[in-house]
């Protein structure tokens, strides 16, 4: 039988067969795949073939090719990658800035990920109801930032269900993964969009400002109008994983368009002479914190640089 992975639950899968069953499955062996070194070998959004033994036990059997996955360094093994959803349309990158806020850093690395499997991505800015006159400011200024870049910015309340009609015209008819940091309100939203499932949400914490994990494990969501909609747990920080030193720039569309006008082919934008990147930079026709958050990426080879931000 084959169908579709819509839930992982660390050592269980749920696969929806053609049939609309749901069968709880396990992995077969020591199932991985080639060239991939993850601690998820199987990922929500996956298509799988599936066997039942006598005993009435389901194992997967097979992966069919991905269309494309997003991935981010495991939380515990440096070296190694989690899947978080594969076979994507879109990712919704929701993010805050207060409440707790999101680190520019934070959405850089997101989208240079994104784009290295490209995967379109939307920032849904969320708690637009809690936010003041200086957190709004703020908003505009990294709605002008992203949408000048190629982003679409969405200005959303889950709580008051804000901007959540034009989010389910965005999500209509695409298979959808929703991320972002721990306290993001991610849960709230899909709640709104799909209030029967009346997931549990989570509180922020008083004393840091920082969200508390409500998701424990990648779940996909049936959309009323077509689609799917995956919910990932919250993250603290988005480790890259094998970027080549000299492609990061590629993952970054303002500089990559702008580093054609180097003088050299190989030029790294850190301190070669005829660098159109650093040129730019001190034009600000580069913004500071884009250019900074693609040197984070480039010192992501310091061995265990990434071990403890999760």
């Amino acid at each position: 039988m084959t169908g579709l992975v819509i839930k992982n639950t660390g050592s269980w899968y749920q696969v929806k067969c053609l049939d609309n069953k749901i069968v709880s499955c396990k992995i077969k062996g020591n199932f991985r795949l080639k060239g991939i070194r993850t601690t998820n070998p199987v990922a929500v959004g996956d298509i799988v073939d599936i066997d039942i033994n006598s005993e009435g036990t389901a194992f997967i059997t097979n992966i069919h090719e991905r269309k494309n996955y997003i991935i981010r360094k495991s939380s515990n093994l440096s070296k190694q990658g989690h899947i978080l959803a594969s076979n994507l349309d879109l990712a919704l990158l929701v993010i805050t800035v207060n409440y707790p806020e999101t680190s520019t850093v934070f959405i850089d690395r997101f989208l240079a990920t994104a784009e290295a499997y490209r995967i379109p991505v939307h920032i849904i800015i969320n708690k637009s109801d809690r936010y003041d006159e200086h957190d709004l400011n703020y908003v505009k200024a990294l709605s002008y930032l992203y949408e000048g870049i190629g982003y679409s910015c969405h200005l959303v309340s889950a709580k008051n269900l804000d901007g959540i009609d034009s989010l389910k015209e965005v999500m209509k008819g695409k298979v959808s993964l929703l991320s972002g940091n721990s306290g993001v309100g991610k849960s709230t939203l899909i709640n709104a969009v799909l209030p029967e499932l009346s997931l549990k949400t989570g509180e922020i914490s008083d004393v840091h400002n920082t969200g508390m994990h409500t998701t424990t494990f990648s779940e996909m969501f049936e959309l009323e109008h077509g689609g799917y909609l995956i919910d990932t747990p919250g993250v603290k920080g988005f480790g890259t994983l094998d970027f080549q030193e000299e492609e990061v720039a590629h993952f970054f569309p303002e500089i990559f368009k702008i580093s054609n006008e180097c003088k050299f082919n190989n030029c790294t934008h850190r301190h070669e002479p005829g660098c159109a990147v650093l040129k730019a930079l001190e034009e600000h026709r580069i913004s500071e914190s884009r250019y900074n958050s693609y040197l984070s990426i480039l010192e992501d080879k310091s061995e265990g640089k990434y071990r403890s931000a999760f």
